[in-house]
This record gives C-alpha cells, structure tokens and sequence, in this order.
C-alpha cells in the first residue's frame, strides 16, 4: 500500500517540486562503509577491433507458426527425442514507436522439435497482455526496461506479480523475497497459485536494492546475492515524470561490496553467517554444492557492472570503430568459485582462512568484526581471456545440480553476442572450443544420453544464427564428450539472437 499511496502522491507533484526533492535527497549525507578487498589478479582482457556488424541479428523477424522441415547434415541421435525450446526478443517496435533496450523486445518462442532422426522448426510470439496492447494500439503504451510509454494505461509484470502477495505490515524498507512456488498447479490459469513467501531478506539500503537476476541453490540452502548493482526506488517511481525509463535508475556502485546471504531452505531461517568479497556483478550461476561444512558457489562473475547500459539497441547495431569501442568498454565474464563456511563461531580465529577444503585455493577469512571475507577462485585458464571470458553456463543438472561436478558448457564472447561455444573443465581448468567465423552460437544446452551415468555422457544442442542472409541459420549438436560436431538441421529461416532455452523430452 505505501508504494501505491507514494506513488500517487508523487505523480501529483509539480516538477519544480520534484526537482526539488531531488537536490535534498542528492545531498543527504550517507555514512557508507567500504572494505578493501585483497589482492586477486584481474583478468588481463585484451582489446579487439575489426568487429563484424551484428545488426541483422538485433532486428524484428516474423514468426513462422508453421512447421518447417530442417535439412540435417551429418547425423542427429536416434535417442534424442524431444523439442528444444528457445526464448528471446524478437519485435523492436510497434508502428513507429521503437524500443531502446535490447530487454525491451517482444519474446519470440523457438521449438525445435527431433524425433528419429528428423528435425522440425517453429515459431510463435508470445501473446503476453503487452503484445496484445501495443498491438491493438500499433505503438508502444507500457513501458519496457529501457523504453518509457506515455501515457502508461495497464499495469506492468512487476505489479501484476508483487499483488499476489500481501504487504508484510508496516513499510520499514525494501526486502528481498524468497519464494516457494509448489511444482504443480490447481488451477491453470493461476500460475502462482500456492506461492509462499519462506523469507524476508532486508536490502543494505532500504531504498535501492540491488539488481539480481538468479540465486544460487542447494540440496539445504539458498544463496542469494546481494550486489552493488543497484536499483535507485526514487528515480525508478517517479521515472514516469522526469521522462526517464526504468533503466535509467539502475546504477554500478562499486564503493560497496558484494554480500553473500544464506538461507536454510527448510525452515526459511536465514544463516547470521556475513560474507562479503569485493564488489562484482553475476547474472548467472553455474553450480552450487555442500561440502565438509561448507556451501561452494560457482558464479560467472564481471568486475564491472556497467554493462546493462552497453545493451542499448543502437550500440548494438553499430559497425566499424563504433562498434569496437562499444565491445571494449564492457566488462568479461569469469567463472569464479566462493567458499563459505556455515558454522562460524565466535571462538573461530581471526585472520585465518576457515575453509577446509584443499582442493580449491578460495578463502573465507574472519574479521576484527565479525565478518566472513571471501575471495575467489579462478575456475578456468588463461586461455578463456582471449575468448573473451564465457557466460550462459548449463551443466548436466539431472545428475549433477547441487552436487560437486566437474564441467560446465557456456558462450564465449569475443563479440557483443556469443560466438563460439565452450566446454570447461573445472577440476584440471582446460578447455575445449567450437566455432564458425561469421556464425554466432546460443546458450548451449545439454542434453544426458540414456543409460549412461558419466557427466558429460550426452550431447549439447544449440541454436547457431548468421547475420549473412546468404546463409541458413541452425541447429546444432555437438558429443558433449569431446565436443565435435555430429550433425546440424538448417532451416531457412531468419531469427534473431535470443537467452535462454531447456530441452524437453516427449
């Protein structure tokens, strides 16, 4: 109710008041507390120039309700039955309305369908509530991450979702929510029905949280991250009157650390555990997993923050030096691995690394002050820095989710998209690459051969498109084992690139 109450109160203002408020605000003192971290090598990320346009694959497509035949070279399992199934944008605009982010566009739905052998392709846009508006009103009317609609009529996905659950009573700040969502529904109309909320993690300040994009999970624990990526509420309620998206409130702060939380996932209780490590950004983790007193937590890390504010659609669709410049100015992702004790008492000393595990050269060192400082361990070779690190990490998570494992699949990029496929090893960090000039692979995803109990028994799907419309775009599976090629299914069909996917099995 605050939130709603504030926020109609603020779109009441005059904008001499607003601006106003907003030179108080901007200069109330805040007391911020700041740790330095200890020394660990940055990665040494090499400049690159002479990049290929990448425009064609930013761009709105059709979708193709229709099934396609694919025509496969090489040869698909046999065993491999089931549908890839793909998500990303893929409308930029409505009329003459453009979208500015590339978060903003319209979810594009893939499926590539293998059965016996045989490869087909589909494509649907997903009829979401905004779809339907701005289609009906042929422009953009709701706003998007990174676009501002005026005037705004419909209710946004984010107030759709937080009015399912009740203010927890008096407003003291903003929290993050930890939520249980029951595997199956009752009603299926209802797609959180049974959704409850297990804890109530509060924010370091109350009025800008921090962006967060996944959590890490296992077997008995939940581990949130709460980093100095944050999300300014002020500018981001009263983003409708400056003009400005929502976007324009989310800013890198690295004078603040980065704070592990830990949660007991049966009984909700958060861990009084504080750990911290020096300021990075995650969007995706790779694996996290118990072991001798300890959660491991695998992350694809960057230094730098920065980089949602590169994904701008016209950066992306630069060419030439434009294009170059746009590249090196955003930061790499490294896979990284943090230790963190869980029963740290009192008597534990001070200035000694807590972590028992001989096997990875991550540390957790108690402070004067009670706190846990974590610092990392690299997971991969100085080869992964010329492949412009990886992201989009998949694993064998039937066998292996929660569980200590050995490799991940993800994306290199030497490229604003990715543009070569990766396999890591994690324990003898080595690994092993696929690519094609002037094609650009999609998360890869694995999928477990029948029968077989070996970590990487199987075979990884992805989704390889071109920017050059003399070429087809297509599916591709590799043997996860020693990643070669064993087949491709060409479709002639233009997609753009797109996040993220899951195999399902008929």
């Amino acid at each position: 109710m605050f939130f709603q109450t504030f926020l109609r109160f603020v779109s009441n203002l005059s904008t001499i008041a607003v601006g106003f408020l907003s030179v108080v605000v901007h200069w109330i003192p805040v007391l911020k507390r700041y740790m330095e971290g200890t020394d660990q090598k940055k990665a040494a990320v090499s400049k690159r120039e002479g990049l290929p346009c990448i425009a064609p694959l930013l761009t709105t497509v059709e979708e193709t309700p229709q099934v396609v035949s694919a025509q496969v070279r090489g040869h698909f399992p046999k065993w491999l039955s089931g549908s890839l199934l793909r998500i990303g944008p893929g409308k930029f605009e409505f009329g003459k309305d453009k979208y500015n982010h590339w978060f903003d566009g319209m979810a594009l739905l893939h499926q590539f369908k293998m059965e016996k052998g045989m490869v087909t392709y589909r494509s649907k846009f997903l009829q979401s509530d905004t779809y339907k508006t701005n289609s009906v009103h042929d422009r953009i009317v709701i706003s998007e991450f990174g676009t501002l609609a005026l005037p705004d009529p419909c209710k946004n996905v984010f107030e759709r979702f937080m009015s399912k659950f009740e203010p927890l009573g008096k407003f003291v700040g903003s929290c993050y929510n930890v939520i249980r969502v029951p595997p199956e529904k009752v009603d299926l109309g209802e797609t959180l029905h049974g959704a409850q909320v297990i804890c109530s993690i509060a924010s370091a300040e109350r009025m800008k949280p921090s962006y967060y994009h996944s959590f890490g999970m296992t077997r008995n624990y939940i581990i949130f991250i709460e980093q100095p990526l944050k999300m300014n509420l002020w500018k981001m309620i009263t983003s409708r009157i400056r003009g400005k998206a929502f976007s324009d409130g989310i800013s890198w702060e690295p004078q603040y650390n980065t704070r592990f939380h830990v949660v007991d996932k049966n009984t909700g209780q958060l861990l009084p555990g504080m750990y911290y490590s020096k300021p990075f950004v995650t969007f995706h983790q790779i694996n996290a997993f118990e072991d001798q007193g300890c959660v491991v937590l695998d992350l694809c890390c960057q230094d730098d923050g920065r980089s949602l504010e590169a994904y701008q659609l016209q950066n992306l669709r630069k060419a030439g030096a434009g294009l170059d410049q746009v590249y090196n100015s955003v930061g790499r992702s490294f896979p990284r691995r943090f230790v963190l004790p869980l029963c740290v008492s009192l008597n534990d000393p001070e200035g000694e690394n807590l972590s028992p595990l001989s096997y990875s050269s991550a540390s957790a060192v108690k402070q004067a002050d009670g706190k846990i400082w974590c610092s990392y361990e690299n997971l991969h070779p100085e080869d992964l820095e010329e492949e412009g690190g990886v992201e989009f990490p998949q694993i064998n998570y039937g066998q292996f989710s929660g569980k200590k494992y050995r490799f991940f699949y993800g994306c290199g990029f030497r490229h604003l998209v990715g543009d070569s496929l990766i396999k890591l090893d994690v324990v003898n960090k080595t690994l092993t690459i696929w690519r094609e000039d002037g094609f650009y692979p999609s998360e890869p995803v694995f999928v477990p051969a029948p029968g077989t109990s070996e970590e990487d028994g199987g075979v990884i799907l992805s989704v390889v498109i071109t920017p050059d419309q003399n070429e087809n775009n297509f599916l591709l599976v590799l043997d996860a084992k020693n990643f070669e090629e064993l087949g491709r299914a060409e479709v002639p069909v233009r997609m753009p690139y797109g996040f993220h996917g899951t195999f399902v099995t008929v």
